[in-house]
């Protein structure tokens, strides 16, 4: 029964700052707003079962990420063979096998082999290179497609938690599910049409030049662009344009861009460069002034002004019939970047306000039922050192709320279901406790003698089941998603704080009690 003075402080501490921490959470928002800056007003989340909004699962296309992977390394090959003046087969442009994963070609001179074995060997350390005869063979190791795969879907959960943070809807929830898909789900969000367009759109935007030499034309079957240039949809003109296939600018090097005006208060988008892009967009502007521009996204022109004099500002405005929630959502999209591949809707829910409200209210049901009947329980089972009990889930319930509020978490109904299995496990340690003070009791133990014979004795076991709880847990959490995820968090932080109100918490409170010479009784 010795208890520590620091060890009361501390106590004190956890439980007044877990009270603090709880309380945003059943203040109305205009007395959140008139709190001190200092104050917490951290909320627990509702979930998307509980507040209703939209699901959708996306599906990175990784094909496409490995097919551009190996037309890098093919420009490359191509450039330093070129440069080291080493001939290759006319065939070479169409050597990439997709299914394969390599490009292969023949080389012209069977003299130059050891030559173009050096020079190709130096240029990614992530190919194998295989050379039989003039034959060559490169392809990428296992590793460096897993790597590659990866980094896109990191990349496009980036950039997808850019494009929907920017659309105004708050509390996302976008994680990675298997290698290839991500899941998105906006609380609140009950019309997903216009987040589903910003995110059916790769956005990757370069800059070309326009091909003078060929007409514009209407029929995409006689479209027979000139060597070098390739033919594009306008969405000025809704004809097919040629453009040159070489790339000035791309759109990589954008840092910026901005919805605004223009003096016939037209709608429009300005950018802006990085020092890179603004030294490449300079050189390019510079040396084709009176020739068209095309700005090209997703391989559609959006707009084709001409050069009227170099552009050395590193900064520029796309023009066009725009209204102001296109020009909104184009600059979005370029300031958010480019996704590494394109994304596919494979599944999509949405649910509605309405069903949501029913699980709240369920779920608080649920939980203040089984609270009741716990209480009424442990009193009438354990007479006084059942309320004690009681004070300590109440405050393991207080202490949740608080930690599930600092952890930013999203609470969803498998969530209140943990909260609802908590409150039965809090109780556990203490029917151990106070089982153990009444068998020494029975023996003849005087009371404060039992009661740290009492603690002692079940602490092995209380140790045994709470780690056992949150192995299992830590199980879930690891191999689960979404909502199993939330129910293991809800359930592990539930089972630590129960440890701490179980063992020393109640302790706390008895040894008060006692100091206040107050009479605490335990039925035999």
């Amino acid at each position: 029964m010795n208890f520590p003075k620091w060890k009361e402080i501390l106590v004190a501490c956890v439980c007044g700052f877990g009270v603090l921490f709880a309380l945003p959470n059943i203040l109305p928002q205009s007395v959140l707003s008139k709190l001190p800056s200092w104050a917490p007003t951290q909320k627990v989340y509702l979930g998307l079962d509980l507040r209703g909004g939209a699901h959708l699962l996306l599906e990175v296309d990784l094909d496409g990420v490995i097919n551009d992977y190996l037309n890098q390394e093919l420009d490359a090959v191509r450039t330093a063979l070129r440069k080291e003046m080493i001939p290759y087969a006319a065939n070479f442009p169409r050597s990439i096998t997709r299914d394969q994963k390599v490009v292969e070609f023949d080389l012209k001179d069977t003299q130059k082999v050891g030559k173009a074995k050096m020079v190709l060997s130096a240029i990614d350390s992530d190919f194998k290179l295989d050379i039989v005869r003039n034959h060559v063979k490169i392809a990428p190791t296992e590793e460096a497609l897993q790597r590659r795969r990866a980094e896109a879907v990191d990349r496009s959960i980036e950039i997808v938690r850019k494009r929907v943070d920017e659309t105004g809807t708050r509390e996302a929830n976008i994680q990675r599910q298997g290698d290839d898909r991500i899941l998105l789900q906006i609380p609140g969000l009950h019309d997903p049409t216009h987040v589903k367009e910003l995110l059916g759109r790769t956005a990757k935007m370069v800059f070309r030049l326009v091909d003078e030499d060929a007409p514009e034309i209407t029929d995409y079957k006689k479209a027979v662009p000139p060597v070098g240039s390739m033919y594009l949809n306008s969405a000025e003109s809704g004809k097919l344009t040629a453009v040159k296939k070489q790339v000035l600018v791309g759109g990589e090097t954008l840092v910026d861009a901005r919805m605004g005006y223009d003096e016939y208060n037209r709608p429009e988008v300005s950018f802006r460069f990085n020092k890179i892009g603004a030294k490449k967009f300079g050189e390019a502007t510079k040396e084709n002034v009176g020739k068209r521009f095309a700005i090209i996204l997703d391989n559609e022109i959006i707009s084709a002004p001409n050069i009227t004099e170099p552009i050395t500002g590193g900064s520029g405005r796309i023009t066009g019939q725009f209204s102001p929630e296109k020009a909104q959502d184009l600059a979005l999209l370029l300031r958010a970047g480019a996704l590494p591949a394109p994304l596919n809707i494979v599944e999509e829910r949405t649910v509605g306000p309405d069903l949501g409200a029913d699980s709240i209210r369920s779920g608080i049901i649920a939980t203040v039922l089984s609270g009741v009947f716990v209480l009424i329980f442990m009193f009438l089972w354990y007479s006084s050192f059942g309320m004690i009990a009681n004070a300590a889930v109440v405050m393991n319930l207080i202490l949740l709320i608080a930690g599930l509020s600092c952890l930013q978490a999203t609470l969803t109904l498998p969530g209140i279901a943990g909260i609802a299995l908590t409150v039965g496990m809090a109780v556990d340690a203490n029917v151990l406790i106070n089982e153990r003070i009444k068998e020494l009791v029975r023996r003849g133990e005087k009371l404060v003698k039992a009661i740290e014979e009492g603690y002692n004795l079940a602490m092995t076991s209380i140790i045994d089941t709470n780690l056992n709880t949150i192995i299992g847990m830590m199980c879930l959490y690891q191999f689960g998603t979404g909502p199993v995820r939330g129910f293991a968090i809800t359930t592990i932080l539930g089972t630590v704080i129960s440890f701490f109100t179980a063992t020393t918490l109640t302790r706390y409170i008895l040894v008060t009690l006692m100091r206040l010479k107050y009479r605490v009784a335990i039925p035999m």
